[in-house]
């Protein structure tokens, strides 16, 4: 995302409080990107169809239904999501442009076989209760997902930063609109509402790159031609532990028995944590708009000019300035962003009693919300350490951490819910502190024996 970043930068040289607020207005749309804006999306139509629809009942099947499909497609694409935006990046440097859009469009058809196979069969067998329309609009839904998260990596390269958010804004006011024009039909109406409003944004997201993009032929599958262009297993396992680290914790409140219930044939929700989750992301949200307007854009203006300076034989005296730049723009810009979150972290923890009564929810919820309104910031901020290290070329370094803390989260999920209600939450934060520390750590050490390993380990 840092090509956008500093097409909006230009907009704060007008130096006025309103070129801000636009900049970070826009940031905040974009940095968000397709999966947080189906959270505010989702909540949108759960809050305006709760009076309109009756039973309750249909709400929570079709909430459950989305963040299920959200979950399973970035688990799935996470490997190729990663891997292949790399890929992508090593063509544009080699100024390789026409094989982008051949490889795009194979990958795009790896992911929708790929995405079908998968539904498919749960779709048809793991919910025996459910109309026909509702199983094939699931497997459309996740297909379509699926797809969105493999176009979001060229948004980057774009830098059409107003097209991308008229496109958002189209494609989830169809998602909340639709559902509503199709309310009579209740959980098929929902699904097919939502459905029709990301079938939108993929299309017009498609439109887009092919406009901007010129190719050699229509369908290729470089991406996959290990002997021609260089594979990166190691991304392919960054991706695939970093988005089922994130998720697991749900996965097994949602399955759970002492934390969960059947809401849809095999999808099941967690009455404890489903809420505290869904408000704790929100809070995101600033956090990932700093991170796209400050320090992503920053860092790599700091590392383009170190390694412009190694190729074109700079001093040791001017690598070593440009060096101290780039570390201090990485701490800077982490650091930021934990500030930013703390002070989010801290206006929600004081409306929360008053938000969770003005809703009809317990305050039950109060003690896990505040434990998981510290993981969020924390999950803001090593998204910012893993993106140094991987603009720093350090994989195993960053599947290493992912992979911690997809385990750590795990065992100490089990652990938070064995130890009863009070320990909800617990279990994410704990681990995302660890890997944070480890995090630093090896983030610190990179950055101080860089000139070394660049000229001394080739």
């Amino acid at each position: 995302m840092a090509g956008i970043g500093f097409e909006l930068r230009k907009i704060l040289k007008r130096d006025s409080l309103l070129a801000t607020l636009h900049a970070y207005a826009y940031a905040t749309i974009i940095g968000s990107g397709p999966w947080m804006l189906s959270m505010i999306g989702l909540a949108a139509i759960g809050g305006v169809t709760f009076v309109a629809i009756n039973p309750e009942v249909y709400i929570a099947k079709f909430q459950i239904t989305v963040t299920m499909v959200i979950c399973m497609s970035l688990i799935l694409t996470g490997g190729v999501q990663v891997s292949f935006t790399r890929f992508i990046s090593d063509r544009l440097f080699e100024s390789n442009i026409g094989v982008v859009m051949p490889s795009f469009h194979g990958v795009m058809l790896f992911v929708t076989v790929g995405a079908g196979l998968f539904i498919l069969p749960l779709a048809l067998f793991g919910f025996p209760r459910e109309t026909l329309l509702y199983k094939l609009l699931l497997v459309a839904l996740f297909v379509i997902m699926s797809n969105i998260w493999i176009t979001t990596i060229f948004l980057s390269g774009l830098r059409q930063y107003r097209a991308i958010v008229v496109l958002f804004a189209v494609g989830y006011g169809i998602s909340v609109g639709a559902a509503l024009a199709l309310k009579p039909w209740k959980l098929e109406g929902l699904t097919l509402g939502f459905t029709l409003g990301q079938l939108v944004l993929l299309v017009g997201m498609v439109v887009m790159i092919l406009r901007s993009f010129p190719a050699q032929q229509f369908l290729s599958f470089d991406y996959f031609e290990r002997k021609k262009y260089r594979f990166y297993p190691t991304l392919v396992l960054a991706g695939l532990f970093y988005n089922a680290a994130a998720w697991i914790d749900k996965l097994i409140f949602w399955n759970h028995p002492e934390t969960s219930h059947e809401i849809i044939g095999v999808f099941r929700g967690s009455l404890v944590y489903d809420l505290p989750v869904m408000i704790t992301h929100l809070t995101m949200i600033p956090g990932l708009a700093l991170f796209l307007m400050r320090m992503e854009t920053d860092f790599v203006e700091h590392y383009t000019k170190f390694f412009d300076a190694v190729r074109d034989g700079g001093s040791l005296e001017q690598l070593d300035e440009l060096r101290n730049d780039m570390t201090e723009s990485a701490r800077k810009g982490i650091f930021d962003i934990l500030k930013v979150q703390a002070l989010v972290g801290m206006i929600v923890a004081v409306v929360s009693p008053w938000f969770l009564e003005q809703i009809g929810a317990s305050t039950v919820y109060l003690p896990c919300m505040y434990v998981l309104l510290i993981a969020s910031g924390l999950q803001t901020a090593l998204l910012g350490i893993l993106n140094v290290l991987l603009y720093l070329d350090r994989r195993r370094v960053v599947v290493v951490l992912v992979g911690s803390l997809f385990f750590l989260n795990a065992i100490l999920t089990y652990v938070s819910i064995s130890l009863g209600p009070k320990w909800y939450g617990f279990g994410l934060a704990a681990s995302l502190v660890i890997v944070c520390v480890m995090g630093f750590y090896c983030l610190d050490r990179k950055l101080e024996r860089l000139e070394y390993e660049v000229y001394m380990l080739q």
